[in-house]
């Protein structure tokens, strides 16, 4: 509100409505006879800050008007104030209440009731019924002495009270049945130490049942069951090498029906051999033509080489592996060149990335052959202008994660459950159907593990997973083991 020199009213704003001009004028006449910071007008409570305004210095004393600014004491109010006080509230002016937190009901009965005035500005906090429930309550004067009957009146409800003792009640008594949960369970701990070593066997047993020969046993102690547990561990470990042995055993009559399997590609490769070499025999023949011939012959010996080194390779057991300190990206890159160097994949485009230390102990030798084998297959299903072949390298504490990426034609649909099996091959004009069968029995040896991430018409991802050996696997002199001979011999090959 503005006024004045005189104090008359030349301009009132008010965000809610009843307050008018005349209610304005006769309470800006109070303030400036009374020094009254309450005004009061059509159900509304504001308190209110005067200050005149001068023309110049405030000393010179050329007053031009007042202006007021009033904060109505509203619903919003009288909420925060209940919030701050944890009760409910009504704001009193004279004997009327103004604005409250308390309901419809509760207010009509509060309105009725003759509360003591405030001493000293305070009253004493005295009990009261309002509609069936029970308050606390106590006043504040708001105003000075002289001034209209201002007040604030705060209320805590017994109801509220007794609802928090009996909440109160309800967590002491969670309390208490936690406390004996937590017994509970200590008398189960103590319990299951006792009995851990039997549960632990039978669990042995159940894990044996499924095939697992590595489950870890609790054999400590000196009691009987500490040794029932021992005994039960060695006759596993008897068990676990007469299986292995079966399985050896197995993997040699295996190679026997492979090598009735391939007689016919065997045949095939010698009667090529022995039909050029007749040709060969012929004096009328050319140079270009005698080169022709002899690389007929040269890639049926490889054929046939590459058959019998593929056989050689089951026939070896995971003792046969020669572990040598070394890094697999050299492996790799060896890998990459053997296969660059056939002619028609000399300009694939293979990239590689590495990610860690991949340096460990691992028969590379055989690790070079198994590269080899996904990185021709990878290059064997490129497109002939777009294709690339993607090779990542990831080391960790536990090992190392080599992908083979490549974006070709990706895996047929007749052999992808059947990838790994001998003699599965589809598509290849020369294929034997050996190379990943091989791929896997050596990553196997090595403890590790090879299969397909991911294969569609856009591409196909192997994925290889290789451990870090025990120390024990190692060879004893850290050295290199000499290659056997039919694996010395493909390898001279492709070099050559």
């Amino acid at each position: 509100m503005l006024a004045d020199r005189s104090g008359t009213v030349v301009a009132l704003h008010t965000n809610t409505p009843g307050f008018t001009r005349e209610m304005a004028q006769q309470s800006l006449t109070s303030s400036l006879s009374h020094q009254e910071r309450w005004w009061f007008g059509s159900k509304n409570l504001y308190e209110v800050f005067l200050k005149p305004i001068y023309f110049g210095p405030a000393a010179a004393n050329h007053l031009l008007g007042f202006l007021v600014i009033g904060f109505e004491i509203d619903d919003h109010v009288a909420s925060q104030i209940s919030r701050i006080a944890n009760g409910k509230v009504a704001f009193y002016y004279g004997d009327n209440i103004v604005t409250s937190t308390l309901g419809p009901a509760v207010e009509a009965e509060l309105a009725r009731q003759k509360l003591p005035e405030a001493d000293r500005g305070i009253s004493q906090a005295q009990s009261v019924q309002l509609d069936k429930e029970r308050f606390l309550e106590t006043t504040l004067e708001l105003a000075p002495q002289g001034s209209p009957n201002v007040r604030l009146t705060v209320l805590k409800s017994y109801d509220q009270a007794t609802a928090f003792l009996q909440k109160l009640n309800r967590l002491l008594l969670g309390l208490g049945v936690l406390a004996v949960l937590v017994g509970s369970t200590l008398v189960f701990f103590i319990s299951h130490t006792f009995t851990r070593p039997l549960s632990s066997l039978l669990s042995g047993v159940a894990a044996l049942e499924q095939g697992d020969f590595t489950y870890a046993l609790d054999a400590g102690g000196g009691d009987e069951v500490a040794e029932l547990a021992r005994a039960f561990d060695r006759t596993r470990e008897s068990l676990f090498h007469t299986q292995q042995n079966l399985i050896e055993s197995e993997r040699l009559a295996t190679i026997g029906r492979m090598a009735s399997s391939i007689s016919h590609d065997l045949r095939h490769s010698l009667a090529a051999i022995v039909a050029n070499a007749e040709f060969l025999c012929e004096s009328h023949l050319s140079r270009e033509q005698r080169e022709d011939l002899y690389q007929e012959v040269r890639a049926a010996v490889n054929r046939m080489t590459e058959l019998i080194d593929s056989l050689l390779e089951f026939s070896r057991t995971r003792a046969s592996l020669r572990p040598t300190y070394g890094s697999l990206r050299s492996t790799l890159d060896d890998a990459i060149r053997t296969v660059k160097s056939s002619p028609e994949f000399h300009d694939a485009r293979i990239d590689v990335h590495q990610v860690g230390s991949v340096e460990g102990w691992f028969d590379h030798r055989k690790l070079e052959r198994a590269f080899f084998n996904l990185v021709l297959n990878a290059c064997e299903s490129l497109p002939s202008s777009s294709g690339k072949v993607d090779l990542e390298l990831c080391g960790s504490g536990s090992g190392v994660d080599v992908k083979v990426s490549d974006n070709g034609r990706g895996i047929p649909d007749p052999i992808r459950n059947t990838l790994f099996e001998p003699f599965v091959s589809q598509g290849k004009e020369n294929g034997t159907g050996l190379g990943l069968t091989v791929v896997q029995k050596i990553i196997q040896d090595h403890g590790g593990e090879v299969v397909v991430e991911r294969t569609s018409p856009e591409g196909t991802v192997f994925r290889i997973t290789l451990p870090h050996p025990a120390p024990g696997a190692r060879t004893s002199d850290g050295g290199a083991s000499e290659e056997p001979a039919a694996e010395a011999r493909i390898n001279s090959t492709k070099q050559a």
